[in-house]
């Protein structure tokens, strides 16, 4: 579609009905879509005045619900897709070289005979071009594209701005040069692929996943390459709350070392009785094997492998409980793991930083704002970042003005569920 009809397309509601699928239907929100992506259009054609036809893809962020550190031990997890996401126009060519430009960061090319993992690429060009080698890989006939991308994924929110564009740019790929055949479960592995073995992040696959899939979805990881993915539909709004995420402005930084001790504990626990990863050691015995546990094992890791014991449990009653309507449950649910997460898995602060503790601020004041109603946990990886909760709709306002007091504004963001992952915009009117 050249550029001047998709700006007609845009300005006369023609994606209306798509826009209203994946940002909600408000009045306020079509017209931020609208003026969104006709900027987006007007920018790409600024960057690449050469290029007259392009397409636009979109991808969401996500976030976890159930499952906190469970997916990097194949276990199972609870997330979805929300209405944050990226958003990429996109001009195919020949001339065999990948251009990117997202707004905020400087531009570079990918040269798609140049994609080898021993290239030394740092960085989003590392991620792309492990994106591209592993089509290539799958028999792919990919040459190049120009492409523009904004994001409302913030970057270090905790609703995985990384996925976002690693389904952002498998999508395009996916649409354009492999007819679709790799689809959103192979997206999502790909994208993880190229984090893993390009980026160098260890990185488990609910990330991936989620975005490309959409929607609420229950994933179990206990064969990682096939994993049972099942969504369904819930709203949250229908049952009285909102789903809110708060970003408390702590740096992720130097916190590697964090993130990879709860992957290298539990590991360690499982290898103990002779396993790769906790999923495949029997619960009972772990428990009846504690005192020789203690020999080779840190407590700290003893109790960070009981976390993901009850959470991976959790994730499954979790999804019952919105399978069957049980808001109450689900909410005890909630409650319960974001104890787990602060007692057992250690995840609100650094302990080689413990005078910074905004995850741990952030849910105290929740608390004692929600008092007996909804429920607050921490959000993603933890140790900085974000929280979340669900907040009766009738507190909703007050609780994002309190949440925006502490940690400035639009801090707090209410979500709302995105039913598809990673989609091409201008599919209908090609």
């Amino acid at each position: 579609m050249n550029i001047i009809n998709t700006l007609h397309f845009i300005e006369n509601n023609k994606f209306s009905d798509v826009f209203k699928d994946i940002y909600g239907t408000s009045e306020e929100e079509m017209k931020y879509q609208k003026q969104r992506y006709t900027d987006a259009v007007k920018k790409f054609s600024e960057i690449y005045p050469e290029r007259k036809d392009v397409r636009i893809f979109s991808a969401s962020g996500r976030t976890e619900i159930g499952g906190n550190h469970t997916d990097h031990q194949h276990g199972c997890v609870l997330a979805t897709a929300v209405n944050l996401d990226a958003i990429a126009v996109v001009a195919f060519h020949n001339d065999g070289v990948i251009r990117i430009k997202s707004e905020g960061y400087e531009p570079f090319t990918v040269n798609i005979n140049e994609v080898s993992v021993k290239e030394g690429k740092t960085g989003t060009t590392a991620i792309v071009s492990g994106i591209v080698a592993r089509f290539i890989d799958m028999g792919a006939k990919i040459d190049g594209f120009d492409l523009y991308c904004t994001s409302d994924v913030i970057c270090g929110s905790g609703i995985s701005s990384s996925a976002a564009f690693e389904t952002l740019i498998g999508t395009t790929i996916d649409t354009y040069y492999n007819g679709n055949k790799a689809g959103a479960v192979e997206i999502a592995k790909i994208g993880q692929f190229a984090e893993n073995v390009y980026f160098g992040k260890n990185s488990g696959l609910m990330d991936q996943m989620v975005s490309s899939v959409g929607g609420l979805v229950f994933i179990d990881f206990l064969d990682t390459e096939e994993p049972k993915v099942e969504t369904f539909n819930f709203d949250f709004e229908e049952y009285g709350y909102c789903l809110c995420i708060t970003d408390t402005k702590s740096s992720h930084a130097n916190l590697t070392d964090d993130y990879s001790a709860i992957r290298n504990e539990m590991e360690n626990i499982a290898k103990q009785f002779g396993k790769s990863h906790l999923r495949f050691v029997n619960e009972l015995l772990f428990y009846n094997e504690i005192p020789k546990l203690r020999e080779n094992c840190s407590d700290r890791a003893i109790i960070r492998a009981t976390h993901f014991f009850e959470e991976n449990n959790r994730a499954k009653f979790e999804a019952s409980a919105l399978k069957d309507g049980n808001m109450e449950y689900f909410l005890e649910l909630i409650r319960q793991s974001g104890r787990s997460s602060e007692a057992y898995l250690q995840n609100h602060y650094s302990c080689s930083d413990p005078e910074n503790q905004a995850i741990t601020l952030a849910i105290m004041l929740s608390r004692r704002f929600l008092g007996n109603s909804g429920a607050v946990r921490v959000h993603g990886g933890g140790f900085a970042g974000t929280i979340q909760a669900f907040v009766p709709i009738n507190l909703v306002d007050d609780y994002i003005s309190e949440m925006n007091r502490i940690f400035g504004e639009k801090s707090c963001t209410k979500m709302k569920i995105r039913p598809v992952g990673g989609i091409e915009i201008t599919k209908e009117e090609m």
